[in-house]
């Protein structure tokens, strides 16, 4: 075709776009800030011989037609299958195991609740008909759609022929999804503290909100809608870390001819008479282009990197308040030994992810207390061991685990640096209070406050989502209504990261789907 696209942003999703931008024959450039490419999803060395999963940790949103297209087994990925899918520990030295097996984990709940047990397989089968909606409509392009809200909402899922298919009670549960919050529903259909917990838990992953708060359904949602190897709603542990994914990505675009450039810092997009014309470096240097694909969070794209007269006043405004923030703080530790739980670790429960938040109040409180004083007395903790079932990650006998924390708030900004040890040391202490020996098992540890999340890898407000999962904030309207197609109102400049549909998470999806729009452009 002859174009010439540059990339800003080395992460999965720039790496995507770029695999099929090469594979139409376009010339394609990627331009990475760090010196590695993935973004948030690398594998890096922490401590002499323990290497861990640094910012996202878990799979299960990669979407397998981009893993077959991108040929990334054949580039080496392997994805491992969680056995357990979360292990929840209790102060009473109870827990409560959720397993992929629904039978088994019946006979889990009914400890709890028999009648919690007895109603779980018709909530998931309910669940499972809405995600299998969400599921098709993730390598769409939104409509374009400028009423906003449910309006958009209707519209978009008018696109998939399973809506059409819908029962008027899935409606019903599809609507309550989008605009009520998790704990309600979960209050609504279950009584036991423990399973809420289990399940509220995705709603505020990386969310900086209560349960309680109107929206957070969603968020419950987006993180159920992923599978591995074929199994829908299952997670797994990418062999190697989750940089494995992204190299696979790597070789896969340089396969291809992409041009492959690291430590390169974008400082601003050339625009000239409405026209993106390439880039200017931290170096000074300029690099022309036809096309201009931003993986970047768009609230950076809009107000750093592009001058205010090449945009409306209202897209200013649009970003001067797009809603971006994430209560997240990120622990990678390594372990001499094991955390020994005071709760029951039966068979391999300690492969699965072990969330340490007892309750929707528990999480709710959390909240409330970074809200008050930055950081929740009590934070809600998931612990990852990967090196249980990836024995490359750490030496023989020996451990790594991640620590995805919440809530931390993002708007203490670089006061992070002073708070910084202090919150480490309150996480620490509220796994100690699960397994005494944790503490002393520390070799060593890195840690990323909201503050680093935003100074490393670019996730402003530490947002991993690059822009906040709300009605507001999605489909036709993510990032903004009339640039919700991946386009945006400068001829030439596009976007591919993860605030564009359909969000956050190692999915590939909106690399994809944008470069599905470009292709259709030129």
């Amino acid at each position: 075709m002859g174009h010439q696209a540059v990339i800003i942003g080395g992460g999965h999703n720039g790496l995507v776009c770029a695999c099929y931008l090469a594979k139409a024959g376009l010339e394609v450039t990627i331009l990475e800030r760090r010196a590695i490419f993935g973004g948030a999803a690398v594998t890096e060395e922490f401590h002499p011989g323990f290497r861990n999963s640094v910012a996202s940790y878990t799979v299960s949103l990669l979407h397998p037609r981009i893993i077959d297209d991108l040929h990334l087994h054949q580039h080496g990925l392997e994805i491992i299958e969680r056995q357990v899918s979360n292990f929840l520990p209790l102060r009473d030295d109870n827990s409560l195991v959720s397993y992929p097996d629904s039978a088994r984990m019946q006979r889990e709940v009914a400890r709890f609740s028999e009648d919690d047990a007895a109603h779980l397989p018709d909530f998931y089968n309910r669940l499972d008909s809405v995600v299998d909606l969400i599921r098709d409509l993730m390598l769409e392009i939104p409509p374009l759609a400028h009423q906003g809200g449910l309006a958009d909402l209707w519209q978009m899922f008018r696109l998939s022929r399973r809506f059409a298919g819908m029962s008027l009670e899935d409606k019903r549960l599809l609507l309550t999804l989008f605009s009520a919050s998790a704990g309600e529903m979960l209050d609504d259909n279950f009584s036991s503290d423990p399973l809420k917990a289990l399940i509220g838990f995705d709603a505020i992953v990386g969310n900086y909100a209560s349960p309680y708060q109107n929206g957070s359904a969603y968020v419950l949602l987006h993180h159920v809608i992923g599978e591995v190897n074929g199994k829908k709603g299952q997670w797994g542990h990418a062999r190697g870390g989750m940089g494995s994914i992204s190299n696979a990505m790597a070789e896969e675009a340089f396969s291809l001819g992409v041009k492959l450039e690291t430590d390169t810092t974008v400082e601003r997009v050339l625009v000239e008479n409405g026209i993106a014309r390439g880039v200017v470096t931290s170096t000074g240097e300029k690099i022309a282009a036809d096309l201009v694909i931003a993986n970047v969070n768009p609230r950076l794209l809009y107000l750093s990197m592009l001058d205010e007269t090449d945009l409306s006043t209202a897209t200013i405004q649009h970003f001067q308040t797009y809603k971006c923030q994430s209560g997240s703080f990120r622990m990678n530790v390594a372990l001499s030994e094991l955390p020994n739980f005071t709760a029951d670790t039966p068979g391999k429960v300690l492969t699965g992810g072990i969330i340490m938040a007892p309750s929707l109040t528990y999480m709710d409180r959390a909240f409330t207390d970074a809200r008050q004083r930055g950081f929740s007395k009590e934070p809600i903790v998931e612990m990852m061991i990967p090196s249980l079932v990836d024995d490359s990650l750490a030496p023989e006998g020996t451990h790594v685990a991640s620590l995805f924390c919440q809530q931390f708030d993002p708007a203490l900004g670089s006061r992070w640096q002073e708070n910084k040890p202090a919150a480490v040391d309150t996480i620490i202490e509220t796994v100690n209070q699960y397994a005494p020996n944790f503490r002393n098992s520390i070799i060593a540890q890195q840690t990323f406050s909201p503050w680093d999340l935003e100074t490393e890898f670019g996730l402003l407000g530490g947002d991993i989502f690059h822009g906040r999962l709300s009605l507001e904030q999605l489909f036709s309207a993510r990032p903004m209504l009339g640039a919700g197609q991946y386009a945006t109102e400068i001829n030439g400049l596009y976007l591919c990261g993860s605030g564009t549909h359909p969000g956050g998470g190692v999915s590939g999806a909106p690399g994809h789907n944008a470069a599905m729009r470009i292709l259709k452009d030129v």
